[in-house]
């Protein structure tokens, strides 16, 4: 049988193990070969999964909650430690904007969906707004380093590469960190399916990711020129960038499931989920 993992092209931990023998290794003594099935929307990720397009795969906090909103019975694997410094909300350098309030009535350039979603969503709740009436969200383009410092757009989230570049800049400033909001993890799930009837599977898939992590801490060089060659950007760019991650994998807690139910929580009300979601469901069960 061959085992199919989803690599989200801004999922690095995935990048890297794609790249290297770590999984085919882990899987080998059960009798498993391995696949890759590369792909660019995380929000996707859901779908992908229930449709048997992978098995496994990983994204940022909010696709998972997005494919229980969408009805995909997926299970949560394991997720990275919270990585404070892997985004920011940023705001032109010499503009008006000094605090979460002064978004109100403005335009905000992010990935709709990923992880940047559940940042502006929680910073905005936190501050009275709602993500759903008191901005405007739209996605984020090769054009918006450019129309911020222009002023065109009140606010962009940004990671890797492109925080890097427009921090060195000069122009764009820090407005709030990724980790000033939320844990800001990579997640991994499975379809439940998958999860329950091969949960030795899943043990070695997650081994197979610390040790990705494990190399690219290691080798931050070739790491980073992976990322400008799949990515765009320069290599010093990218390593600063993946020098702020924390390059370590956690077991799924009670923790990280309470940071996606507020997640959840917010999102359903500000209306960009569908229904209401309860996270403790994405849990494998034991079996029999």
């Amino acid at each position: 049988m061959t085992i199919t993992i989803g690599v989200h092209a801004n999922n690095p931990t995935l990048t890297y193990l794609s790249r290297l023998d770590h999984a085919q290794r882990a899987l080998a003594p059960f009798g498993e070969t391995v696949a890759f099935h590369h792909y660019t929307n995380g929000i996707t990720t859901g779908a992908l999964l229930s449709e048997g397009t992978f098995d496994f795969g990983g994204t940022g906090s909010t696709p998972p909650i997005t494919a229980q909103a969408d009805g995909h019975d997926i299970v949560y694997t394991a997720v990275s430690a919270p990585r404070p410094d892997h985004g920011a909300l940023l705001v032109a350098a010499d503009g008006p904007v000094h605090d979460i309030t002064g978004l109100k009535g403005g335009t905000v350039h992010l990935s709709i969906g990923s992880w940047q979603t559940h940042l502006l969503a929680k910073a905005l709740h936190s501050a009275g707004l709602s993500y759903g009436t008191d901005v405007t969200p739209t996605a984020a383009g090769q054009d918006s380093a450019r129309l911020l410092a222009e002023g065109t757009i009140t606010g962009w989230i940004t990671q890797g590469a492109d925080l890097a570049a427009a921090v060195r800049s000069g122009s764009a400033r820090v407005l709030l960190r990724s980790g000033d909001v939320i844990a800001d993890r990579s997640v991994f799930f499975a379809r439940r399916d998958f999860a329950e009837r091969r949960p030795e599977i899943v043990a070695a898939l997650v081994t197979s990711l610390q040790q990705a992590d494990d190399w690219a801490a290691a080798h931050p060089q070739e790491a980073a020129r992976i990322a400008a060659d799949e990515l765009g950007g320069t290599t010093d760019d990218w390593e600063t960038a993946l020098a702020a991650l924390p390059w370590h994998i956690e077991p799924v807690t009670e923790t990280f499931l309470a940071e996606q139910q507020e997640a959840a929580d917010i999102l359903h009300r500000a209306k960009f989920l569908p229904r209401a979601v309860t996270t403790a469901h994405a849990v494998a069960h034991a079996a029999g």
